[in-house]
């Protein structure tokens, strides 16, 4: 709820994003699309709502369109070698259906990005496990006259070239699992290392040329290459891997990255590509008197090679999507890409269980706790599994994918589906992360978490998900207009809308800001971040303030207090005070208000500090998870 300011009734005056303000703008329609964690709606298109003129008393969930992220490139999954037999065990109708849910952005969930496998993974159909050039052992061939990719002609690139048929916007990224063995210590795809050679690092930067070449020729052109899939997995399951330490990977990069510029100039090349940290048990396989390089990605882009590098690759198997931010701060002008996380189950599991805590889990984790992280890209891992969790040859035997061939020969749709399709149905490749405030957390709060996205047409897609158990009521804000929803227990919305002519006012950034509580930081008042809250711990009464430091005098119009899901406990009075030098004051603003997000009006006010007092009186605690300033 907006407060008046002191004295005369003052107008907050900023430029519309599309033109200036309207005295009645045009009714904007939001249209909605839900799916609840008991399969009682499944990306179920509901009646559409409208964005009114003025605030909500709810948890306000605030989207800024001046604040901008990441470019995001697109959601998916992987065709492995187990996923294209499963979908030619389907008849060529069933088949051509199947592949229609899951590429056709109209039919379908639009997916947008596939990581392939360069050769076998754990995920083969295969009796034995191949790379594109495999010779009898003992032998070498580093004139690469054996390579061919004939084995993924008769499925692979087949379904590859019409996914690209049904999605043309469709980006392709290629990993290897392992080099030829003949490249190899142990001479095996299972474990060892590359042979520290030159001849060798320069052989597997042709061998992953050739590759993309020929993928081209085959109608697949690749926009993204990474060297090795978890680098630091140095024990796989009876599946093809290889311990490929920095200095090795800095190698390969150095000797591939001329060669793919001249051949393939599409083609990024990512690093690292495994977890958000490293595995203990990756930690613990650690060759004796080695470092483990818990900091892999830190480490290879310190290295001559990181000119060659559009950025970093993720997995979701150790670590959450922070590390992500961590990596962005420390090298901003590279890019953030997650490319790998497989849902599972325990062997005890239902299915009803399986779809719950899958699509729980990876709603706050993958689809929001990794776009709100960077990543601009989400990707599962297999798009298409038989009931068995198969076929695979070593590795995971408890996996799930985005769709499943069931015993009765039908295909079910399972929760990957939908974190997947909420975002790559709604979000096109191109759209570019915009603000939006969250208050869940991918350790699960029960609160509301979100992300926002403008899409290259200018319409914006908004993901919320609700972490509680129980139906949850907020509004949505974008300047000064709102709607608000309820949404149930568990549940993922998507909500679409057009160009709006509201008025949206540009936020002062405040990473250099710095909030205290009566002396006390308060951090947490400025760290644009929803998820954490600053709180009283005593009802409240008047005389309580909190203060930020803007750290030099700046201009402002507006003070948002946001009070996030701690329902009731935002300041039921207030005023708002400035200054330049902390000791002398002038009070600008004051009121009161009955809404979780207050915002007060201002005349333009140039400060270097803010005081918010409280001047009601309740026996709720005063609870803020933001304090934001407008210009």
């Amino acid at each position: 709820m907006r407060t008046p300011a002191f004295g005369a009734a003052l107008a907050l005056t900023v430029a519309s994003l599309t033109g200036p303000a309207q005295a009645h703008p045009p009714t904007t329609q939001v249209d909605v699309w839900v799916t609840t964690p008991d399969r009682a709606e499944l990306l179920h298109e509901r009646a559409p709502v409208s964005f009114h003129r003025g605030a909500s008393e709810r948890t306000t969930i605030t989207v800024d369109p001046r604040t901008t992220y990441q470019t995001m490139d697109g959601f998916g999954a992987s065709i492995t070698d187990s996923s294209a037999s499963v979908l030619y065990r389907l008849s060529p109708a069933d088949r051509e259906q199947t592949l229609r849910k899951l590429f056709d952005p109209r039919a379908g969930i639009g997916v947008s990005f596939l990581r392939q496998p360069v050769g076998s993974s754990d995920f083969t159909a295969a009796a034995e496990h191949y790379t594109y050039d495999d010779v009898p052992a003992g032998q070498t061939d580093f004139g690469l006259k054996r390579f061919s990719i004939a084995h993924d002609e008769q499925q692979v690139l087949p379904l590859l070239r019409r996914a690209k048929q049904l999605n043309p916007a469709l980006k392709v990224m290629a990993t290897p699992w392992s080099p030829p063995a003949w490249m190899k210590t142990g001479d095996s795809l299972v474990g060892g290392r590359l042979k520290d050679d030159p001849k060798v690092y320069d052989a597997y930067a042709r061998y992953l040329v050739k590759f993309v070449q020929a993928y081209t020729r085959a109608g697949v052109p690749v926009d993204f290459l990474s060297i090795q899939n978890e680098p630091q997995n140095r024990k796989p399951s009876a599946y093809p891997g290889t311990d490929l330490p920095v200095r090795q990977e800095a190698a390969v990069i150095t000797a591939l990255g001329p060669l793919l510029q001249k051949a393939s100039p599409r083609t990024k090349i990512l690093g690292y590509d495994h977890n958000w940290t490293t595995h203990p048990g990756d930690i613990a396989s650690t060759p004796p008197g080695e470092d483990p390089e818990t900091d892999y990605p830190y480490k290879l882009l310190q290295t001559s090679a990181a000119k060659w590098i559009a950025g970093t690759a993720y997995h979701c198997y150790s670590g959450d999507p922070s590390k992500q931010t961590d990596l962005h701060n420390a090298f901003p002008s590279k890019g953030i890409w997650f490319t790998e996380c497989s849902g599972s189950h325990g062997p005890n599991d239902t299915p009803p269980q399986i779809f719950r805590g899958t699509l729980t889990w990876h709603a706050r984790t993958l689809m929001l706790g990794t776009t709100r992280n960077w990543a601009k890209s989400v990707v599962n891992w297999n798009i298409a599994l038989d009931s068995t969790g198969g076929p695979h040859l070593g590795g995971c035997d408890t996996c799930t994918g985005l769709v499943t061939l069931q015993p009765d020969g039908s295909v079910s749709t399972d929760a990957e589906y939908y974190t997947i399709g909420h975002l790559s149905k709604f979000v096109k490749p191109g759209a570019v992360r915009i603000g939006s405030t969250s208050y869940g957390t991918t350790g699960w709060n029960g609160q509301l978490m979100s992300a926002a996205f403008r899409n290259p047409d200018g319409t914006t897609a908004l993901l919320v998900h609700n972490e509680n158990d129980e139906p949850r009521s907020f509004a949505v804000a974008v300047g000064d207009r709102s709607f608000e929803y309820e949404l149930p227990g568990g549940s993922i919305a998507t909500y679409t809308w057009g160009r709006t002519s509201a008025d949206v006012p540009r936020e002062l950034p405040l990473e250099s800001a710095t909030a205290s509580v009566n002396g006390a930081d308060a951090g947490m008042l400025v760290d644009a971040d929803g998820s954490t809250v600053w709180q009283s711990k005593a009802p409240q009464a008047p005389g309580q303030w909190v203060q930020v430091d803007l750290v030099k005098a700046q201009t402002f119009r507006q003070v948002a207090l946001d009070s996030g899901g701690n329902i009731g406990d935002h300041a039921h009075g207030q005023s708002v005070a400035v200054s330049n030098d902390g000791s002398s004051w002038r009070t600008v603003a004051g009121g009161t208000s009955n809404s979780q997000l207050t915002t007060i009006d201002l005349p333009p006010t140039r400060a270097r500090y803010v005081r918010i007092t409280q001047t009601g009186t309740a026996g709720n605690w005063w609870s803020l998870t933001d304090v934001r300033l407008y210009r």
